[in-house]
């Protein structure tokens, strides 16, 4: 209790570390884990893409009702089924008073396909970005995309001028933890601007007066504060040291919503959390098996998926704040179908016997990679099922680390991992987001970036590339079903559940969740204060 009272003294101190403006109306909100970087392009994760978003715009942002509509962009229009020609909104200009232009969007083109860049989907399917004129752009795609408004609506434009003049013309690489100006200094065109970014601590933004849109939010000043331990970032909220929290433990769910002058804020949302296992390497890099890789085989694969107690999951670690699934993309995703989504079911004798079968007959040890601050109860997910595989013979060593470690140690270009939590949500809210990104064979550009384990199906290949270009809605949805049965029928990976989104705030503090679970700051007002 003693060391909760000192954090939540040092949560306090730095709260009040910056003094605002008399009378200014000052947000601040906690989360267990930082944004890691001011690049827009750093990583393709919702929550720095979604801070971000606060400072970078693009050029079709999606409203309250999660639909698309114009930001940098005021108007566009198809003139063949390929080029789609982008009429720039006039008079916009970035923090500080450059204007924007379509130089600025063809740079950022060119940048968020640089090496280092983790957005590299955004524009999978697009040949070329070009200059019509100061206010006109044309995106040229290689085939008829149906989805593009929806894919761009991740990617926030950067000032070309101010890349160049602080020599960050391409993204640094995170997963190396490479640094460069953009990753702790930012300079959008939106509702907000940085003022200082302490990493792993506390980040501030405050209005920016020049924003071109008209501000619906009264909120002066945002402060982040990075609260890690559970306990201490409630005890925040409740005695009023901040007005919201992102990451709500599921423990506290029923204390929060039974104190007075706060409430809880839940809904679902469309991330997708599962295991994912190295089906590339001839060997494992985390494993006693030797000379071989037992995730090559199906069999494996589906002994651990019928290992795994999803609906055990819900109730004792999620206390019934997730839907367990059987597909790797969820409710409110276009794509999705109820009669889809059914898992295999849970065999421990059978998983038993498959592993036999396969060579394994006392089972094998494993390293499982798991964050500790990036989903809900990420940890203790990966411990229950730890405990879970062991039924089968399956030793698993876990090596839970922050978001930061985590994401350069699993994702692209290294890979190193051989069993892995994450979770994915389709940021254009269609399945073949998921599919292009985490299924498809990786093809070294943009396609299956984020298959972390090796993923090499022909069939799968073949399906992602006519989905994208499909417009037909029967025949587009029966090719997705397809890539789902696939997964599941080869255990290609083991989705586990959506977990719900559960903000808490204070009672001054008007806030907006959309299920893609972006918190956008200009949705938000303050009262009583």
């Amino acid at each position: 209790m003693r060391r909760l009272a000192i954090a939540a003294a040092l949560l306090c101190g730095t709260a009040l570390a910056i003094p605002a403006p008399a009378g200014a109306q000052v947000f601040r909100w906690a989360n267990d884990g930082d944004v890691n970087s001011m690049d827009p392009y750093g990583r393709n994760e919702t929550f720095l893409l979604s801070f971000n978003a606060n400072i970078y715009e693009p050029l079709v942002r999606r409203n309250r009702e999660m639909a698309v509509e114009p930001a940098l962009a005021a108007r566009w229009e198809q003139p063949s089924p390929t080029v789609w020609r982008f009429h720039l909104r006039p008079g916009v200009k970035f923090t500080d008073g450059t204007p924007f232009t379509a130089e600025d969007v063809v740079f950022s083109a060119q940048r968020v396909r640089a090496q280092g860049s983790n957005l590299q989907a955004v524009l999978a399917s697009v040949k070329e970005v070009r200059r019509v004129d100061d206010l006109t752009v044309e995106i040229e795609t290689n085939q008829p995309n149906p989805i593009l408004l929806q894919e761009l609506t991740t990617w926030g434009i950067m000032s070309k001028a101010w890349a160049e003049k602080n020599n960050a013309t391409r993204p640094a690489d995170l997963t190396s933890r490479e640094e460069n100006f953009a990753t702790r200094n930012a300079m959008g065109t939106g509702p907000f601007r940085l003022v200082s970014r302490e990493p792993d601590r506390r980040t501030v933004l405050e209005r920016n007066p020049g924003w071109w849109d008209t501000p619906t939010h009264n909120v002066e000043r945002a402060e982040l504060n990075i609260v890690a331990n559970d306990a201490t970032r409630v005890a925040a909220l409740l005695s009023g040291e901040v007005d919201f929290v992102y990451t709500v433990p599921p423990q506290d769910v029923t204390r929060i919503g039974n104190s007075p002058g706060v409430r809880i804020i839940q809904g679902p949302e469309l991330r997708t959390i599962y295991f994912g296992m190295d089906q590339l390497r001839p060997e494992l890099l985390k494993s006693d098996v030797k000379g071989k890789n037992p995730f090559q085989d199906a069999r494996v694969r589906r002994a651990l998926y019928q290992a795994i107690d999803v609906n055990a999951i819900q109730r004792t670690v999620m206390r019934g704040q997730s839907k367990p699934t059987g597909l790797m993309w969820g409710p409110g995703v276009n794509g999705f179908q109820q009669a889809d989504d059914t898992r295999l079911p849970v065999d421990i004798e059978g998983a038993k016997k498959l592993l036999a079968e396969a060579g394994y007959p006392n089972g094998f040890g494993v390293t499982m990679d798991c964050p500790n601050d990036r989903y809900v109860n990420d940890e203790a997910i990966c411990t229950a099922a730890v405990s879970m595989l062991a039924r089968i013979g399956v030793r698993v060593t876990l090596n839970a680390q922050t978001r930061a470690r985590f994401f350069a140690e699993v994702n692209g270009p290294r890979y190193n991992t051989s069993l892995y939590m994450l979770g994915w949500t389709p940021a254009t809210g269609d399945a073949h987001n998921a599919i292009f990104n985490l299924i498809a064979s990786r093809d070294g550009q943009s396609r299956g970036v984020f298959n972390n384990g090796g993923i090499a199906n022909a069939r799968v290949d073949e399906l992602s590339n006519l989905i994208a270009v499909e417009t037909d809605p029967a025949k587009r949805q029966a090719m997705i079903s397809e890539v789902g049965k696939i997964v599941r029928d080869e255990a290609l990976y083991i989705p586990l559940h959506q977990q719900q989104i559960v903000w808490a705030a204070r009672n001054n503090a008007e806030v907006v969740q959309t299920a893609d679970n972006y918190f956008a700051l200009r949705h938000v007002r303050l009262s009583g204060r």
